[in-house]
């Protein structure tokens, strides 16, 4: 890994090995790194040199460092393009990821007047709410929450809800789902929340609310999702 006649400074080499490591898989996402010390052992260069190279994979958001722990292989952050209206299923899918789904409750109750107002359904209308984790790779991406009227999907199951709900309203419901309009907040996960992503509370994380539309206009579903900071991140295209 470290070549002291090389022309290419230290830190440098160092960084590439690391990086190197990780590309082949002997270091993985979430797995911790030799310490200052070992490297600086193992290498016979000096603790700053060391220092350098990991602070230079930290900045690159290549490694974490959890204080008190260690430093650690960071998770790749999985970017989604705000163009266009697709599932959580298949963005995943796209980007080669294994999409999965945990249903913590799928219950059918009243519609309260905020509801009522964005599904455009009266009040007092059955409303299914599914609460839901979605996983990419056995990771766990988003906490989920979603609203669906009754009247547009009789009968949804936890067995439709652990997989694509969009694909199963397309092809089983043929519903045409047209577009929809997302809000994007910057927040901090709360206790529950936490919790249920494994992460600790207080950590940075993206609030999204989506209402979707059918073709001839009716709102579809309510979602309210939060999505792990550290793992997820959207991108604009811009144009002038």
């Amino acid at each position: 890994m470290i070549k002291k006649e090389s022309a290419l400074p230290i830190y440098v080499q160092l960084e590439q090995g690391i990086k190197e490591l990780i590309e082949k898989q002997e270091l993985k996402p979430g797995d911790s790194i030799p310490s200052e010390r070992e490297f600086s052992e193992t290498y016979q260069i000096s603790r700053m040199t060391v220092r350098q190279a990991i602070t230079n994979l930290v900045n690159d958001g290549i490694l974490v460092r959890e204080r008190g722990k260690g430093t650690f292989v960071a998770f790749r952050k999985i970017e989604q393009k705000l163009k266009g209206l697709t599932s959580f299923t298949e963005n995943m899918k796209a980007r080669g990821m294994l999409p999965s789904t945990k249903v913590l409750d799928l219950t059918l109750k009243q519609a309260d007047p905020y509801l009522s107002k964005m599904l455009v359904v009266e009040e007092g209308a059955l409303i299914y709410e599914i609460i839901r984790v979605r996983y990419a790779d056995g990771v766990p991406i988003a906490l989920e929450t979603l609203f669906m009227s009754n009247d547009l999907v009789p009968k949804m199951t936890k067995e439709q809800a652990e997989n694509s709900i969009y694909e199963y309203l397309e092809n089983q419901l043929y519903l045409k789902i047209n577009r929809g309009v997302q809000e994007l907040e910057a927040s901090v996960s709360k206790k529950e929340e936490s919790a249920i992503l494994g992460i600790k509370e207080g950590t940075p994380v993206l609030r999204i609310q989506r209402i979707g539309y059918l073709a001839d206009g009716r709102p579809l579903e309510l979602a309210q999702s939060v999505y792990r900071g550290d793992l997820y991140k959207y991108t604009i295209e811009l144009e002038r």
